[in-house]
């Protein structure tokens, strides 16, 4: 079956750490509307892939077959081309590791066997095109091969850090689980520490603003976003005093271990949030249920992520 631009099938092979599972699921199911208990998913949504920090590949499916015989006979109906190409042969990912039941030989004869079928000239060094073959669910699929940079890997080397800010991977999935579609999409981090989501939204082009009521992380914010080439604008603002609407709203809940927040405060924070956004995703290590009930947000969905005994909540409302 050759796919057209509207009805394109993308093949997605995730991996995360065992600890960060909860994370990425909430991620898939942001992006797609599901998750996958293992690290391949499919769907029609074509997302960016250096975005997520979990999706290392995708394929962009051209043609599905129940067998490699019939996946050779559909591929010898590519149109002829003057770019050079190479065949690669991806094995089902399990999302703590590459799954390995494909041998290297096997993936090899395939490879030339499939690389034989193409109207072509085949360049194993330096292709202009790369296509992958891969099993999935029992049928074969054939597409063209992207594989992902992990961009937010620069961001770790911050010019100022902060103890208890997320990480760079964790912030940058938080972000995605906040906006996974960010046209036209307004954003706001009104406690955003030394800036790491910040950070991470801009890398992918999402407007958002920032503010925070401690002076002495302002030069650290700031130092961080243009160390990076990004701009936008971060104002020394408590949350209470925020102007505007936003379609999301992103907060780090300041933490115990570091400072003393009471439940009034807390509850100071989340009215303030209601009233800057109709969404938000919070992050906290302690309950908020009956205090995001309180204010009028409705929980929709939720995730765990744990750093030895340390627990974080990841919970998205509207």
């Amino acid at each position: 079956m050759n796919c057209n631009n509207e009805s394109t099938k993308y093949v997605y092979n995730y991996a995360c750490a065992e600890e960060e599972l909860s994370l990425c699921r909430l991620e898939m199911r942001s992006f797609f509307g599901f998750d996958s208990n293992t690290g391949v998913l499919e769907s029609t949504i074509a997302v960016e892939l250096n975005r997520s920090p979990f999706i290392r590949e995708r394929i962009d499916v051209i043609f599905e077959a129940n067998t490699t015989v019939e996946l050779k006979t559909q591929v010898e109906k590519l149109p002829s081309t003057s770019s050079t190409f190479k065949v690669k042969v991806m094995t089902a990912r399990d999302i703590f590791k590459t799954d390995s039941s494909i041998r290297f030989e096997v993936r090899r004869k395939m490879e030339r066997e499939i690389g034989l079928s193409i109207p072509g000239k085949a360049d194993l060094q330096n292709p202009d095109i790369i296509y992958a073959v891969m099993e999935v669910d029992g049928r074969w699929v054939f597409g063209n091969y992207h594989k992902s940079e992990p961009i937010w890997l620069s961001h770790k080397s911050k010019p100022a850090s902060y103890s208890t800010a997320l990480n760079t991977r964790v912030a940058r999935a938080i972000v995605n689980i906040a906006v996974p579609k960010p046209v036209n999409v307004k954003v706001i981090d009104p406690c955003c520490g030394i800036g790491t989501v910040l950070v991470e939204a801009l890398s992918m082009g999402i407007n958002i603003v920032g503010s925070d009521h401690n002076p002495l992380v302002m030069r650290g914010i700031r130092e961080n976003i243009k160390y990076f080439g990004y701009d936008t604008e971060v104002t020394l603002k408590d949350i209470r005093d925020v102007e505007g609407q936003f379609d999301v709203v992103i907060i780090d809940m300041p933490y115990n271990l570091c400072s003393v927040i009471s439940q009034d405060e807390q509850l100071e924070i989340i009215k303030s949030a209601r009233r800057l956004a109709q969404k938000m995703v919070v992050v906290t290590v302690e309950p908020l249920d009956s205090i995001l009930k309180q204010v009028g947000f409705n929980i929709k969905d939720r995730c765990e992520i744990h750093k030895r005994k340390f627990k974080r909540e990841i919970i998205v409302c509207d």
